[in-house]
């Protein structure tokens, strides 16, 4: 591997070598004080670029980033005082050591599973060599989706840099091109599909103000879920609390729909043992039951804009049901559509990996003037066994793709092609379609009366609540066929409460 400006002339590292606690900040978050520093080992194969894509395992939703400054050895170190340790740095650059909460009881502390995955150890984009800095001089900043979360300098740390090389000098020769990883500050969380996460680290009061520029990965949905032949992942409220930051981080992100509640269960598998919420249960209980409904459960919940507006189906009597797999088009200019519009383009990605049950979700940014489904896709994601595709702009080749089962929710037929408007950008990211916020793996459900965007952690709930009031609402409609007036029946006063309870307690 190569590290940006800096080049070792070595392939790979023989050692990633990481620090757990390091961070005065991070040790109170923890509310521990380790007396010495404690390290765990990374594999080569977890490295990954800037710019480079890290899947959440399906089945899984703690996957949290740890911004970090990354130590590149260069004189090899055997038996170094802490004084010298710094010496034998050659250079500084980013690293984001990521981690996955939901496997950490299967290692206890040597963190294998849960932060050796393939692109779980991102660095780059450049590094910045040591000579004539020292080692307090350094910086290391987070951004999540553009926000900073996380800032701290090496000259609060624990465990100084010359300190860390000087204890693993003891234990193993440190070789050129090893790294150490120099621990996380406060502020550390999970992300979610269609997140963006950047770390740069610099040194600003040195000559120039060098740094590494920024570190970007985005966090995409993962299909393959975790064999039975192996540990499974599993959530308890602590690992909750403790990946968000602290109860307060994990509160706000619950309310925010990016985060299971305490006491909710770890993400289900259906019976095709692919990890979705959408279990056979969930199926069952929604089977028959209007989006309207569903929609007035969420209503309760505080979630008022969760309507994908302006779409009908291709098919009168279309339902649709699925998890949401999503697609973003940016406004057409011909120097990116060059760039971006031919090959396997944005666009063909997303037909070419929706997967069964799975609705592919489209931002055309409310635009109908223009196609953004045609026939080729469109049969492409049924042979997949798509649940359907949603898009609010139009769809072309309209009498085809009637022809086809597939349900296609959009704002009706255009023949323009797809460059008359768009570009075909980006997957498996958060967009906005329709005026509803949509997230990789939300649940999509659809009926004549529109599509809705139900977060996956209230689906349950959201679900027996509407079956039972779809029953409900059932029986109220026999009792007006029957001649009722609906004053004191819909919605339903004590008196007709009582008989309908009544009536459903004989039935069972």
């Amino acid at each position: 591997m190569t590290y940006g400006h800096h080049q070792l002339g070595i392939e790979t590292p023989g050692k990633i070598i990481a620090v757990h606690l390091n961070y005065p900040s991070r040790i109170a978050q923890r509310g521990r004080a380790p007396e010495f520093p404690s390290y765990f080992l990374k594999p080569a194969s977890s490295l990954a670029p800037s710019g480079s894509i890290i899947e959440r395992p399906a089945g899984t939703e703690l996957l949290a980033f740890e911004g970090e400054i990354a130590l590149i050895i260069g004189e090899p170190a055997r038996w170094v005082a802490p004084e010298d340790g710094w010496k034998h740095v050659a250079a500084v650059t980013a690293a984001n050591d990521f981690g996955l909460y939901d496997l950490r009881a299967a290692d206890k502390g040597s963190n294998l599973r849960n932060k050796g995955g393939d692109g779980y150890t991102p660095v780059g984009p450049a590094a910045i060599p040591a000579a004539g800095i020292g080692q307090d001089a350094w910086r290391v900043r987070t951004w999540v989706n553009g926000e900073l979360v996380q800032e701290d300098s090496s000259d609060t740390l624990e465990f100084p840099f010359g300190q860390l090389v000087a204890d693993l000098s003891q234990h193993m020769t440190l070789e050129t091109g090893d790294v150490i990883l120099t621990g996380t500050p406060a502020g550390s969380s999970v992300v979610v599909p269609g997140d963006t996460v950047e770390v740069e680290v610099d040194a600003p009061g040195a000559p120039g103000a060098p740094r590494t520029g920024r570190l970007v990965t985005t966090v995409t949905q993962g299909q393959r879920t975790f064999g039975d032949f192996g540990n499974r992942p599993s959530v308890t409220d602590q690992q909750r609390i403790e990946a968000w930051g602290d109860a307060a981080a994990h509160a706000a992100a619950v309310a925010a729909g990016k985060a299971s509640p305490l006491d909710a269960p770890a993400h289900a598998t259906d019976e095709s043992g692919s990890a979705s919420p959408l279990t056979a249960e969930i199926r069952e209980l929604l089977d028959g039951v209007a989006v309207a409904t569903v929609s007035a459960a969420l209503r309760k919940r505080g979630y008022v804009d969760i309507f994908i507006d302006g779409v009908h189906p291709n098919h009168e009597g279309d339902t649709i049901l699925g998890t949401a797999k999503t697609l973003r088009f940016i406004p057409f200019r011909p120097d990116l559509f060059r760039a971006h519009g031919g090959g396997f383009n944005a666009q063909k990605r997303a037909f070419d990996t929706v997967n069964e049950g799975e609705v592919l979700v489209v931002e055309a940014r409310g635009i109908p003037s223009t196609g953004t489904v045609g026939d080729v896709l469109a049969l492409r994601a049924q042979v997949r066994g798509a649940a359907g595709i949603v898009t609010d702009g139009g769809v072309r080749d309209f009498a085809a793709v009637q022809q086809f089962d597939i349900p296609v929710f959009s704002q009706g037929a255009h023949p323009s092609v797809l460059g008359r408007r768009h570009v075909p950008w980006e997957v498996d990211v958060t967009i906005a379609c329709g005026g509803a916020a949509v997230q990789p793996g939300d649940i999509i459900m659809g009926d004549r009366d529109g599509v809705i965007v139900i977060p996956p952690f209230l689906l349950e709930e959201v679900a027996r609540e509407a079956a039972e009031q779809e029953r409900a609402d059932a029986w109220v409609a026999e009792q007006v066929a029957q001649g009722a007036a609906v004053d004191g029946l819909f919605p339903m006063n004590a008196e007709w409460r009582a008989r309908y309870e009544a009536e459903r307690g004989t039935e069972a």
